[in-house]
């Protein structure tokens, strides 16, 4: 990074003897700009060309003055200024919680267990990857980072960090050790707050006002295992990432190296503010070479206002079932963009249900701000307190509506276990072939456990579009093109009242699994 001077007005000029004139301040501007990259510069004369500047009498005072203006700009005084606000965390937790966790599977990991992805991600701190004491008797420790957030002792971690702890731990920059009681936990967020005792006059960072851009520097700091704080350096890669771990992933992307047991520690800006705290990366190689992630500033301001006032978080809830609007699905439903989130079905007595919100509806804005995707009237709705009113958006069947109603309050337990007994599936009812689909459907009142709505999938051609698209044996349609459907009679119908309106895809709703969800399901032509 190059500090270039504001003011260039008070460098000299100078006519060296047989030269053209050459301004310093024009030069220092020029230089500062290109001095980084390693070019060389020459002034030039109209009559002889190219000539060295650096020739000249005034060689000393411009070489001078490209110094100041081309040096590198560091960030040892903005560490200076925050690094003693940041602590290392060290937790005792319940042999209990331990056992809880499998040995086999990486519990910090967002992705199912199993899955490719899996062995990539890593959360760089908590108890998992650190010594555990007595060979599987007595307490598990684990540790972490964390930072003041005011001067009487309130930190932030992460909730993976301090989960379970029977006995929490501090140790400051200046080598201090403190005891500390956790206030609030959020795991939706992995955000905690914890209350260092024994002190009142710690030093704390601010949480930052601003959104970070990409391309901003941030400097990850931690103070894993207790050894002292580390720093590294990087920018801002990106921002609203969704890895897996919950409705409410809104990650900033970071590339500076993050050190293990770096997990609840500040990410910064350059005007030494908290613009994120760290809380996973995904690597290749299991180290701190990869992609970090932080909770952005704005998320843990809200969150931790509420574990300070009642040691838990409400969120807001409006009681749909919902998922992405696909380019396929957009193109069903009539709609120029893929944008929106789309109502899969809405909760049975729920605040969506009760002021008319139906399957197949589509939320495109919130208190006049425009819903993107499904992810973001997640994290839009669950970010408004319980008891709110609120103004919806919606596409109804093609037309323009707005809705109004209270949040309730997000359960603790969103939803039951799903059913996944589908019934027979070896019948005696074959069902009728819709080829062109690659599907063999039933009436759904003819297969034992299948329901009395809709009909039922017996058989999917492994090779169709059907099939692509997730379809399976058990699966029962109830709508196609926003028509309920009782036989195969009624899907082809629909499918062809589609292909008359030109439509390249159908849109389906599939119950499967004891949940509901939209399928648009691409038009064989002919």
């Amino acid at each position: 990074m190059i500090d270039r001077p504001t003011d260039f007005s008070s460098l000299p000029s100078y006519k060296a003897p047989g030269r053209s004139l050459f301004s310093a301040r024009k030069f220092a501007l020029m230089a500062s700009v290109v001095a980084g990259l390693g070019v060389a510069v020459y002034g030039f004369s109209p009559s002889s060309g190219p000539v060295d500047i650096f020739s000249t009498a005034a060689h000393a005072q411009v070489n001078n003055e490209v110094r100041k203006v081309a040096q590198p700009v560091g960030f040892a005084d903005i560490v200076e200024r925050v690094k003693p606000s940041v602590i290392s965390v060290k937790v005792n937790i319940n042999e209990k919680v331990a056992k809880n966790d499998s040995a086999d599977n990486n519990d910090d990991s967002p992705f199912q267990p199993g899955s490719p992805m899996e062995r990539f991600f890593r959360r760089f701190g908590g108890p998992d990857g650190m010594p555990r004491g007595g060979r599987g008797r007595g307490a598990v420790t684990g540790q972490g980072s964390g930072f003041f957030i005011s001067a009487d002792g309130f930190a932030v971690t992460n909730n993976h960090v301090v989960d379970g702890a029977d006995k929490v731990e501090v140790t400051t920059d200046d080598g201090k050790t403190y005891s500390a009681k956790v206030i609030g936990t959020d795991a939706r967020t992995d955000v905690a707050l914890i209350k260092v005792e024994g002190g009142s006059n710690f030093p704390f960072a601010k949480l930052s006002e601003g959104k970070p851009r990409i391309g901003d520097w941030v400097l990850a700091v931690g103070n894993p295992f207790g050894l002292g704080g580390t720093v590294t350096a990087g920018i801002v890669s990106a921002s609203g990432r969704d890895i897996g771990n919950g409705p409410y992933d809104d990650f900033i992307q970071i590339d500076a190296p993050v050190n293990k047991g770096n997990s609840g520690g500040p990410a910064f800006n350059t005007e030494g503010e908290v613009m994120g705290v760290n809380t996973a990366i995904y690597s290749p190689s299991g180290g701190s070479v990869g992609i970090a992630f932080s909770i952005p500033a704005s998320t843990v301001k809200t969150v931790i206002s509420q574990l300070k006032d009642k040691g838990s978080v409400s969120r807001g809830w409006i009681g749909v079932q919902i998922q992405p609007v696909t380019a396929d699905i957009a193109d069903s439903l009539g709609l120029k963009k893929a944008e929106g989130a789309l109502v899969a079905e809405p909760q049975a007595n729920g605040p969506a249900a009760k002021a008319g919100i139906e399957s197949g509806d589509v939320i495109t804005a919130v208190n006049g701000e425009t819903v993107k995707d499904a992810r973001e009237l997640a994290r839009t709705i669950g970010g408004l307190a319980p008891g709110n009113a609120v103004k919806l958006n919606v596409l109804h069947k093609g037309q323009d509506k707005v809705i109004n109603l209270t949040l309730g309050q997000l359960p603790n337990a969103l939803e039951a276990k799903a059913d996944t007994d589908n019934g027979d599936k070896g019948g005696a009812t074959r069902g009728t072939d819709v080829p062109k689909l690659g599907l063999t459907l039933a009436p759904a009142n003819s297969v034992a456990g299948a329901g009395k709505d809709g009909v039922v999938v017996t058989e999917v051609d492994p090779k169709s579009a059907a099939a692509e698209r997730g379809f399976k044996e058990g699966d029962v349609i109830l709508e196609v093109a926003g028509k309920t459907v009782a036989n195969a009679g009624d899907v082809r119908e629909a499918i062809n009242a589609a292909r008359t309106d030109n439509k390249n895809s159908v849109l389906m709703r599939i119950k499967s699994g004891g949940s509901s969800r939209f399928v648009a399901v691409p038009l064989a032509k002919g």
